[in-house]
Formats: C-alpha cells, structure tokens, sequence
C-alpha cells in the first residue's frame, strides 16, 4: 500500500487519550471493541479522556492493565462507527523494514513518521522490542506501529533519552496474548499479576492480592485515590467548572487544560516559571488582503489591555497570561471569561470582515 493511504486509513481508529497526569495515544479495534495503548499513559486512573477523528470527547472506563507489557485497554464507546484496522500476527518484522508510527505527540492531532526497522528483535528486561528510528515523541507512546501492509506490527512504547530518534514498539504477538486472555473476562475490570502473569479480574481477586501467587494487585476499577489539584492548579479548574465547563474533559495533562467556546479553542498552560499562558488559535490568514488584517492586528493590540495578537505561521493566535502569585478565584474568572468572549468574537470579525480563513483542525 502507499504510505498515505495508509495514513488516511488509520486516521480515523487513532484515539487520543488524557488523564490528569498525562496524554498519549490508543488504536481501536473494532473486533474487541477496545482501545489498545500503554499502561503508563493511564497508569493509577480507573477512568481516561478519549477523542478522535469521529469519536467526541469522553469518559471511558480503564477494563484491563498489564504492567509488564505495558498494555492497558480501555472500553470503547457503544455505537461508534470507526473503521476496522488488522494486526499482523502472521506477519514478521525483519531487520530493515518500512515502518510507520503513529500517534498524538505533545498533544498534538494524530501525526505519522516513516523509519526503519533498526533491530527486529531488542531484548530488554525478558521482553523482545522492535527497535525502530522513526521519530517517537511524549504523547506517540500506545500508538500502532503499522508495516507497509497497512497492518499493525507494534505499539510504540518507550524511547532512550538523548537517542537519536532510538525508539521501541512492543511487538504485536504480545498484545495478541493479552487480548485472547483477556477475552474471557471481556466486560470486566482485570489486570494481568506482574509476579505470576496470572489474570487477575474483579471477580476472582482476593481482597486486594492475586489468588493465584499471593502479590498485591492494583486492579484499574479501583483509584489509588481521586485526583485532586493543589495550588494554583486547583484554583485553575475552579475556574474552569464556574465557566460551566467539564473540568476531566478539559484536562489533558496536570498544567494544561483545553477549552472551546464558539468557534474559539483556548489552551491553558501554567508553566514551572509561575506564568498561566491562554493562547488561542484563532482563524488562518487568507491569500490575499493579509495587509489589511495585519494593520487591524496592530490596531487591536493597541486597544487591547492585557492581551495582544501574533501571527503562527498562516495562524493568527490571541495570547494573554496571568502570575500565580496574583491569581485569585475572582480576578481569573475575570480575566477567563474576558479572554474566551474575545478571542471568539474577533474570529468572528476576522472571517466575515477580512476573509480570513476559517481554522482547519483535524476533527474537520
């Protein structure tokens, strides 16, 4: 198959997942009617945030862990029409080989690089990885390695530090042992014992212990303990609840959170430095008239107390930012509100009184 549509063909089956503490990516398969990704990426939630090209924003539950392996699935929504994507069982990786990985880096929608296979084999604590150097960044890990089939082969799971594009995926032979062992408990909450690789489910655990070796389980059904924000972080998504928002859909991460408002998308980021940033990416410049829009830009950012325009690319964007130290309940929601009502009225203005050009986004 040509790489792009391959690429076209998984769009749609790639999901993005987010939990207070961090974002990655998942696959669908339409036969299990599960999401695959990694256990860290929703590691000690019983819960994560899933979206996608056809799918909308939502909560979905956490059915079955597996440290070792590092795989984790997660209960796909009922009545989804999303496609059906193969797993190579029968088709081994060799040295060499075409690869494509797929995913959500930094949070970013749905991204593909082309590598090689540098070592088909990569044998790290007892568990053989396909060593690839197409680019794996935060966020790619539980995405699909696919092969030139059009078939997944792998899921993208860790990377060396400092290496240079030195990624690993998790070969598809394991995820296969843990789908066909899980099926048996499909429905349930279950984990896999990392002392005894036994299947552990809600109905069989003992307590809190495997009742097959003895080991403590960490079963995904049950929090290690509810989320909840401290500091700045807290005061931030009390904010976001009186702007009448969903606070677990808006976060996606522990400093970021995303928020629509009209045809405005406003992200949130409270940085190391005590800097909370809102930017949002407004409309995208036309081919023609980009004087007359650059001139009213200049203008606003004249007029405008405490935020100002700046132009990504072809994107025109609307920053503000806030000091923690300064930051109270009322004066963010203040300053909030103020934000989201402008930046969705000056997309507005900018599209009908200067033709820019409505922003494109990958839900589209």
């Amino acid at each position: 198959m040509e790489i792009q549509q391959i690429i076209d063909m998984f769009r749609p089956a790639i999901i993005q997942i987010a939990t207070p503490q961090s974002t990655g990516t998942g696959f669908y398969l339409k036969n299990e009617k599960l999401i695959v990704t990694n256990n860290h990426v929703i590691r000690g939630n019983a819960e994560a945030v899933i979206g996608g090209n056809n799918l909308t924003k939502q909560i979905a539950p956490v059915y079955f862990t597996d440290p070792r392996y590092d795989l984790a699935f997660i209960r796909a929504p009922e009545g989804v029409e999303l496609p059906e994507i193969r797993l190579g069982k029968n088709s081994p990786v060799k040295d060499g080989d075409t690869v494509i990985a797929i995913g959500h880096p930094y949070g970013l929608n749905y991204t593909a690089t082309e590598g090689i296979v540098s070592k088909s084999s990569r044998v790290k604590n007892g568990i053989s990885y396909i060593q690839i150097d197409a680019a794996i960044n935060p966020g790619n890990s539980g995405g699909p390695l696919v092969n030139l089939d059009g078939e997944v082969v792998g899921v993208n799971t860790f990377i060396i530090a400092g290496g240079d594009n030195l990624g690993f995926a998790l070969p598809v032979q394991y995820l296969d042992e843990d789908l066909n062992d899980y099926k048996p408990y499909f429905g349930t909450y279950a984990t896999r014992c990392i002392s005894c690789s036994a299947i552990v489910s809600e109905n069989n655990i003992d307590d809190k212990y495997c009742p097959n070796c003895g080991s403590e389980i960490k079963m995904p059904s049950r929090k290690e303990e509810e989320y909840k924000p401290t500091g700045t972080s807290a005061v931030i998504e009390s904010i976001i609840e009186a702007l009448g928002k969903d606070v677990r859909l808006s976060r996606i991460g522990p400093y970021s959170w995303e928020l629509e408002e009209g045809s405005a998308r406003i992200s949130i980021n409270y940085n190391s430095d005590g800097f909370i940033v809102l930017d949002s990416f407004l409309c995208v410049l036309p081919k023609t008239n980009i004087s007359a829009i650059y001139e009213f830009l200049l203008r606003e950012n004249y007029n405008l107390e405490s935020m100002m325009f700046s132009v990504n690319q072809q994107n025109i964007v609307l920053s503000t930012f806030l000091f923690d130290q300064y930051l109270t309940f009322d004066s963010g929601l203040e300053a909030f509100r103020r934000f989201i009502e402008t930046a969705d009225k000056y997309d507005t203005i900018l599209i009908e009184n200067f033709g820019a050009l409505k922003r494109v986004t990958d839900e589209n």
